[in-house]
């Protein structure tokens, strides 16, 4: 799989160039499901009920771009399995940030369809960012940037 078809942005920006590797629904549910442990193909298609060809492109678009490595299965060694690089964990502010809103403005009548828990604290967990240096919640208003895309090209 060479591009996911998406539109090209005329900026040079973080967002866009995240959408190249990111943007596809079938990514983000792959991504979640290692998250949850899932490792094995089997077990990604279970879990999602995705079509064979596009777990197959999609788990090589992964590993392509270092989201995954692959690694022999311990249990049967002609199967590999999917296993988040650090890159790929680094998502995990994505999945929860999804959820996140989800909950916030998706949920029926019976609630989120799962709780997260914070092992540490032992309390129920509901994702916020912070400034990695003051640890504040960041807020709209307290975010500023450079425009520095304006002097550069894709």
């Amino acid at each position: 799989m060479k591009k996911l078809n998406k539109p090209a942005d005329p900026r040079v920006c973080s967002v866009g160039r995240s959408l190249e590797i990111l943007g596809d629904r079938w990514i983000i549910f792959i991504i979640r499901e290692a998250f949850f442990g899932v490792k094995n193909y089997d077990e990604f298609l279970s879990n999602l009920g995705i079509a064979t060809n596009v777990l197959t492109d999609r788990l090589k678009w992964l590993v392509e771009n270092g989201i995954f490595e692959t690694h022999k299965d311990e249990k049967d060694a002609r199967r590999k399995t999917y296993v988040l690089t650090e890159k790929g964990w680094d998502l995990f502010s994505i999945i929860l940030s999804f959820i996140n809103w989800g909950d916030r403005w998706l949920a029926d009548e019976a609630g989120p369809p799962l709780t997260l828990h914070h092992e540490k604290c032992g309390h129920t967990l509901k994702p916020v960012m912070c400034c990695e240096h003051c640890r504040e919640t960041i807020e709209r208003k307290d975010v500023t940037y450079d425009e520095v895309w304006r002097n550069r090209k894709a």
